[in-house]
């Protein structure tokens, strides 16, 4: 049986009972008065004036506030002062790198075709030497079923760090020989 069969069974409501209620009624009589309602066009109405960062120190959270201001003015400048010691030490350290590539260059510059062929040559040779003592190794270690992915990364980090410091020696190799024609 649903709850509506059995509603419809009980007593049934008067009119009164099913009616919706009256909405209240607003009452209107003369003690009701907006005067103590702001009216905005009237002076009574603070505004704060243009000067008032400039006036005199009235109260506590005044004084805080300047407070707080002058303390993030100081930390501002400290911040600068940082940032420019930070900037002056960055351009000492390019300085210096500058003067040890110019050094590195002109050492290249001074030796002849003759020592910086047989220098490159050395260095192809050691790369090619290493790759391949690498290889043997990780094929020693593949027969055996050791290699691992740790043992390959290795590997290729230090092919990696040889090709990088090589990269570098060459650049110093050419740039002095590219140096060396242009005069």
């Amino acid at each position: 049986m649903s709850y509506a069969e059995v509603a419809s069974k009980g007593p049934k409501q008067t009119p009164e009972e099913a009616a919706a209620p009256q909405p209240p009624q607003v009452v209107v009589d003369d003690s009701t008065s907006t005067s103590s309602l702001i009216d905005v066009d009237t002076p009574s109405v603070r505004t704060v004036p243009s000067d008032f960062a400039e006036q005199d120190i009235q109260t506590e959270t005044q004084a805080d506030r300047i407070e707080r201001e002058e303390a993030a003015k100081k930390v501002r400048e400290k911040a600068e002062a940082l940032r420019a010691e930070a900037d002056l030490a960055k351009k000492k350290a390019k300085s210096k790198a500058k003067k040890a590539d110019t050094w590195l260059t002109k050492r290249f510059e001074n030796m002849g075709d003759g020592p910086a062929g047989a220098l490159a040559a050395a260095n192809l040779i050691a790369v090619i030497g290493l790759s391949g003592w690498l290889g043997f190794k990780a094929w020693g270690l593949y027969e055996r079923g050791r290699l691992s992915w740790k043992d390959v990364g290795l590997g290729l980090g230090v092919l990696g760090a040889v090709g990088a410091v090589e990269g570098a020696f060459t650049n110093y190799l050419y740039k002095a020989k590219g140096k060396g024609k242009d005069q």
